[in-house]
């Protein structure tokens, strides 16, 4: 870290990780309680709860578009500090919430306070660190994000087994304080007054005019949409496919847990080759070798695939989302913020905002289209990553010719 103060090297990584992480163990422990609460708050249509996912990625889309720019003014612990009592306030609503209308609203509410741990966490990164050492940084910490959801389904089950689906929200609560109060305590703030930005509209618009007038930092932007609607289509719909396609719910938790772990590698590889090949050649690959896939699965699934060997083939085709992800997002993510240092907090609002929004409006209708086979899964999926790479390849010509 710069001037030598604070956390050393691992230890700033596995705090801005678990900062960052917090969105992670949000959605993937509420995966098993999801038959449970649609069973006690919405008998008549017990698929409404999968909106208990929808709802806090919506209020994380809706949150990031304002916490950067309030860090930009404020610095970067006040506000991660402030998000995480909104968090919390989310977590006890919802564990206290008698309907499922509420319970929603709640999860809104811990979105929009999660917001703050995924941006922040990544305005810090940037404050801190440039270019490649700040993808390599970003890598490790995004490896969090894909390998959190191996203990998430499990430790949420556990916790159903001894108190219950609102217990889950209890360990939220928990996982926030241990995080935030970490931050506060070995952090120091790595925004000095004198390079924050006043909280006024004209600078602000300025700011985000600033980031989506850059060529590439909008294709990275929309890439990096595309790449979060296959995770986030995925994991709606993997719970489902476990249940009806395959009959293997009560499994469900640990075969998520071992897809997961084998995908964390994504990130462990991405760290060690972007020094060497660079971010965009990385995400390039990625997202080719994913259409290939991809099709392949799909059409072997539309001409008939034996029974036998669906389950197997599945489990391939999902792990190899979650590793795209570790090859993806955080690279993704330094490409967006390399040219916007001086505004980093808006930059990563403006960033994470479009992108986490983009990525439920893409996502939503592909979950919803489940028949009770992974077809329209892999088809969705497929669509998205052809768009990413086409993308990619405009980013590419934009980088090279600055148009």
């Amino acid at each position: 870290m710069r001037g030598g103060a604070g956390p050393g090297r691992v230890e700033f990584v596995a705090m801005m990780a678990m900062l960052v992480a917090t969105v992670a163990f949000s959605i993937d422990a509420m995966l098993p309680a999801l038959p449970r609460i649609g069973a006690d708050l919405a008998p008549a249509n017990p698929n409404r709860a999968q909106l208990v996912v929808a709802a806090f990625i919506l209020g994380l889309g809706i949150g990031t578009f304002f916490v950067g720019p309030i860090s930009d003014t404020f610095g970067r612990k006040p506000v991660i500090l402030s998000g995480a009592g909104v968090y919390i306030l989310g977590a006890g609503l919802a564990f206290a919430a008698p309907e499922l209308d509420l319970l929603l609203s709640a999860r809104l509410l811990q979105g929009l306070g999660a917001a703050t741990a995924r941006i922040v966490a990544l305005a810090i990164i940037r404050d801190l660190h440039a270019g490649r050492e700040m993808a390599r940084l970003v890598s490790f910490v995004m490896m969090v994000f894909t390998l959190v959801p191996a203990v998430a389904p499990l430790a949420g089950a556990g916790i159903i087994a001894l108190a219950g689906w609102r217990g889950i929200f209890g360990c939220f609560i928990l996982f926030s304080l241990v995080s935030t109060l970490w931050m506060a305590a070995r952090l120091p703030e790595p925004l000095p007054p004198a390079r924050r930005r006043p909280f006024r509209a004209a600078p602000l618009k300025a700011a985000a005019r600033e980031v989506l007038a850059n060529p590439v930092v909008r294709l990275a932007i929309a890439t990096q949409a595309l790449c979060l609607s296959t995770l986030f289509a995925s994991i709606s719909s993997i719970q489902q496919i476990f249940a009806i396609s395959f009959d293997r719910a009560a499994a469900f938790p640990w075969w998520f847990f071992m897809i997961a772990l084998v995908a964390g590698t994504g990130s462990f590889l991405n760290a060690s080759l972007v020094m060497r090949l660079g971010m965009r050649r990385l995400i390039t690959r990625a997202l080719g070798a994913q259409i290939a896939l991809t099709a392949t699965i799909l059409l072997l699934f539309l001409i008939g695939l034996p029974a036998p060997v669906q389950f197997p083939v599945y489990l391939l085709w999902q792990t190899s989302i979650f590793f795209q992800a570790g090859l993806t997002l955080g690279n993704l993510n330094a490409l967006s913020m390399e040219p916007l240092g001086h505004v980093a907090g808006m930059a990563a609002s403006v960033i994470g905002a479009v992108s986490t929004v983009g990525s439920i409006v893409l996502a939503a209708p592909i979950g919803l289209a489940f028949d009770g086979t992974p077809v329209p899964l892999l088809a969705g999926v497929l669509l998205c990553v052809v768009a990413g790479r086409f993308l990619m390849t405009r980013l590419e010509y934009a980088a090279n010719y600055g148009i």
